[in-house]
């Protein structure tokens, strides 16, 4: 299959960050537009499609995951296996999602009880909602994600527990397609999964229809799962790789472009235009794997891969800043200087950022190495442990920062 890289892609870490921020600017927008209404001019192309973020978070969630395991689960069926990638998947997750969830029932409770503003979401505090979201399905029951989890985007974390559910079948097809099919027509194939939510859009004209949450999983985890088994086909000169980098650099510039070339010149019956981008996240999730210099080097920098390794618990904790500052606005019903506004605005993004960096280092983090020291590696039958050639305690970083256990592979870094 041709030289397999190992190792974290420290440009799609980086990138990671680029997508949280997109979402949390998305969520913000409006505080920023009445902070600084000339910025609205100049950015709402771009933060009113923030919302895309997630489907690039799709994306690299089925790369990711296919990069760390097509070798290890794809070979044969381990039902064994399987389990123990799904607890390193709750492992991975579960922790802040379970915080951040209890956290946002708290402050639900809280604004019943204090002032005269309750949260909108008072309703939806019952014993049922609580179980569904405990367990990960809240999203699997209805056809809109508005209003399915306390705390809002945890809906997406619902759709992937979908997808990690249906990996390990996935993988065991993705491995036998990869072992015949050359990496263009892999590429190619990744280029066509991720059509289905772009299709029903252009159908409808909305991007959000009902269950329209269930193709964008399906379809942009699919993509991101098949062009990994493409990139792990490739070999590639550094010229190549650097072309791939500057590729990248294009891909960017023309995704930000259709942003603002729709807001411009809007298309009739077309409501959510900003989703036509979501055809380019695939390529560029690519370019970046494989690219050196230019934007992937800027996203390997030391900052952005701390931003990528935090921007889980950030995209978690974010919308919690957000609905608390605006319950504060309504209940005290303030009205702030614009200059006052901008600062506020700023402080916010600090709150959030800093609010992750906690989560980061005294919740994910122990969490997760606490989870994954309740299995053993070296009794999983996935080509690990001994017999395999792997060394006792012979571990790589993976992209999502836990450390697996893996075959011997040449090592090499795609950015």
């Amino acid at each position: 299959m041709g030289v397999v890289r190992t190792g974290e892609i420290k440009a799609l870490t980086g990138l990671r960050i680029v997508a949280a921020l997109w979402v949390v600017l998305f969520h913000f927008r409006p505080l920023l537009w009445e902070a600084s209404p000339r910025l609205k001019d100049d950015l709402a192309p771009l933060l009113n499609s923030g919302a895309q973020g997630v489907d690039l978070f799709f994306i690299l969630s089925g790369f990711v995951l296919t990069w760390n395991y097509l070798e290890r689960m794809g070979p044969t069926w381990s039902g064994r296996a399987t389990l123990h990638f799904l607890w390193l998947r709750l492992s991975r997750v579960w922790p802040v999602y379970l915080v951040t969830m209890h956290i946002a029932a708290a402050w639900i409770i809280f604004t019943l009880h204090v002032g005269t503003v309750p949260s909108p979401d008072v309703e939806k505090l019952t014993a049922i909602s609580y179980v569904r979201q405990l367990f990960m399905v809240q999203l699997w029951f209805e056809p809109f994600f508005d209003g399915t989890s306390w705390d809002g985007p945890a809906w997406s974390i619902s759709a992937e527990w979908l997808a990690y559910l249906l990996f390990g079948l996935a993988v065991l097809v993705i491995f036998r397609m990869a072992r015949v099919t050359r990496a263009r027509t892999l590429l190619v194939l990744a280029f066509l999964a991720s059509l289905p939510p772009t299709v029903l859009l252009l159908a409808s004209g909305h991007f959000y229809t009902p269950w329209s949450w269930l193709p964008r999983i399906v379809a942009q985890f699919l993509a991101g799962a098949l062009a990994c088994a493409a990139v792990r086909r490739l070999q590639l000169a550094d010229r190549s790789r650097r072309i791939a980098g500057y590729a990248a650099v294009l891909l960017t510039g023309a995704i930000v472009g259709i942003l603002y070339y729709y807001d411009a010149n809007p298309v009739d019956g077309m409501i959510d235009p900003g989703g036509l981008v979501d055809i380019l996240f695939m390529p560029l999730v690519v370019t970046l794997a494989i690219g050196i210099g230019s934007l992937p080097a800027l996203l390997s920098t030391r900052l952005l891969v701390y931003g990528g390794q935090i921007s889980f618990s950030l995209y978690m904790v974010h919308e919690l800043v957000h609905t608390s500052w605006n319950w504060a606005v309504a209940e005290y019903q303030l009205e702030l200087p614009k200059s006052v506004q901008k600062v506020v605005f700023l402080g916010l993004i600090v709150a959030a950022v800093g609010g992750a960096m906690l989560l980061f280092r005294f919740v994910e983090e122990p969490a997760r190495k606490w989870m994954r020291r309740m299995v053993d590696f070296r009794d999983v039958k996935t080509g690990t442990g001994s017999g395999s050639g792997q060394p006792p305690g012979g571990r790589l970083t993976s992209l999502d920062h836990a450390r697996d256990a893996r075959p011997p592979h040449t090592e090499a870094r795609a950015g």
